[in-house]
């Protein structure tokens, strides 16, 4: 029986990193974001990610081609359960942590994009068959599905088949019409809601999902007993309690109420309500926003440190609000941040743009990359090995320099020099690297509208002018970030 390729071998290798389950389990990391396709500016739903994990990282890009595979062919589980590989999967690109069980994301050839936010729960009964599924889940539906609602369903049978090996998370599966916030519980339970179409879903590290009908299938997925065996561990009582409330009977509930978490979903939310919520324990699941939701928007969310509100702190020497003493949305630890246009009505090559920043969104440069283009800029992949600490103080310990070899440690350098003065640069930072990203946004349409022109009877001619206006993002951050010339 043939295993799986070289590439899978290898990951299953990388991931095998002391601790790194319980770090990806912290109640402080991850914020998504999703827009319904009738609350997007596009018309097609739009999804966005901050991916927090403890310092030292390193983020590298791929893109994976479509690949075949034989009648014998399995896929090997990163606890040592196996299951039957698919003949066919599909292409796609993939953010990777190295060392990290539950910090990649994905976006595939059909515009399914998953990501995920640890949201720990309070199940210490799990039941799990062969170790349980952890790190290749988002894989497998990056892999396999076709739709968003697909997705769920494969993760789901997956769930349920192995038990999912870690305490608690929400997985954010979208494609252009669809987007939905999947709720795994340690062993097989699970749930998921779709994102209204007119509405905005914001995540923040506790399970946002509360009344649910998985008769209602249109909106409602999950295991059918999750009811019955909340009640069987006395997490719920029907008698008392109500309507069943997924987040209440299956969080943790120090993580439920805990300020952190509830902090930066109320302000996600309250950046695009219309009509804001209060800022209390029952946040909603989504909200109507007071305008069409564009990137420009997103990235402002992406950006937040809760400005404006009772809840915004900077650190006293620094001016710094990453260090302030309050966990905003933009932080130190935002490795990388992504925002996903899945729009359905033009060639994926050209309507699938996956915008990315490294490193802290708001010392860093969303770049735009179509899904057409054969690969990542050689700055954005390197080693896929977990760096040191003694590797990152190296890095970042030095006057700042461009390394046109390591687009993240040269986004990374620029972001922990500028923090030191954080007040007196970093409103120069902003609108300079502000800049770039607006007019980033204002060629694109006359780019894509370029490159379909040329797509039907010259992809190649299409692919290189898409690439070319990334590359031209980067070259414009880069030449920025050199005259800025941030200082110890």
């Amino acid at each position: 029986m043939k295993r799986t390729t070289l590439l899978s071998l290898l990951i299953s290798a990388l991931v095998l990193c002391n601790g790194a389950e319980a770090a990806n389990d912290r109640q402080d990391n991850c914020f998504s974001l999703v827009v319904g396709k009738d609350a997007s500016a596009d018309g097609w739903v739009i999804m966005a990610h901050n991916e927090d994990d403890y310092i030292p990282q390193v983020v590298n890009h791929h893109k994976i081609p479509r690949r075949q595979h034989g009648p014998d062919d399995v896929v090997e589980l990163t606890n040592g359960g196996t299951l039957e590989q698919a003949p066919e999967t599909w292409a796609y690109i993939w953010s990777e942590i190295p060392g990290l069980l539950f910090s990649d994301s994905y976006l595939n050839e059909w515009g399914v994009c998953i990501c995920s936010d640890a949201c720990p729960s309070r199940e210490d009964q799990p039941e799990l068959t062969d170790g349980g599924i952890s790190y290749m889940l988002r894989r497998l539906v990056a892999e396999r599905a076709r739709t968003s609602r697909e997705g769920v369903h494969i993760a789901g049978e997956l769930i349920e088949r192995f038990g999912y090996a870690s305490s608690g998370r929400t997985y954010t599966i979208s494609d252009p019409n669809e987007g939905w916030l999947l709720c795994a519980v340690n062993g097989k339970h699970w749930v998921a809601q779709r994102v209204p179409d007119d509405k905005v879903a914001v995540i923040a590290n506790t399970y946002t999902v509360h009344e649910i009908d998985l008769a209602e299938t249109l909106n409602f997925l999950g295991s059918a007993d999750v009811i019955d065996y909340a009640i069987q561990r006395g997490w719920y009582d029907p008698e008392t309690d109500g309507a069943f409330d997924f987040a209440v009977a299956y969080a943790d509930p120090q993580t439920a109420v805990d300020k952190r978490n509830l902090g930066r979903q109320w302000d996600g939310l309250c950046q695009a309500a219309a009509d804001p919520p209060a800022y209390n324990t029952t946040l909603p699941f989504s909200v109507r926003p007071s305008g069409k939701v564009d990137v420009r928007k997103i990235a402002q969310v992406l950006r937040r440190h809760y400005e404006d509100t009772e809840l915004y702190a900077v650190d006293s020497v620094t001016g710094c609000p990453h260090s302030g003493g309050a966990t905003p949305i933009c932080r130190s630890d935002t490795q990388t941040s992504f925002i996903a246009q899945l729009r359905g009505d033009i060639p994926p090559d050209i309507g699938l743009v996956y915008w990315v920043c490294l490193s802290s969104p708001c010392l860093s440069c969303y770049v735009p990359f179509h899904f057409g283009i054969e690969e990542f800029p050689a700055g954005y992949c390197g080693e896929s090995v977990q760096p040191t600490e003694d590797h990152y103080r190296q890095r970042v310990n030095r006057p700042f320099e461009i390394d046109p070899a390591s687009t993240f440690w040269t986004f990374t350098h620029f972001r922990y020099t500028v923090e030191q003065t954080y007040a007196d640069r970093s409103p120069g930072v902003r609108k300079a690297l502000g800049a770039i990203e607006l007019e980033a946004l204002s060629k694109q349409a006359t780019v894509e509208s370029q490159a379909a022109a040329l797509l039907e009877n010259d992809r190649e001619a299409a692919i290189k002018l898409l690439t070319g206006y990334s590359q031209g993002v980067i070259g414009a951050a880069m030449d920025t970030l050199a005259e800025l010339q941030p200082l110890r």
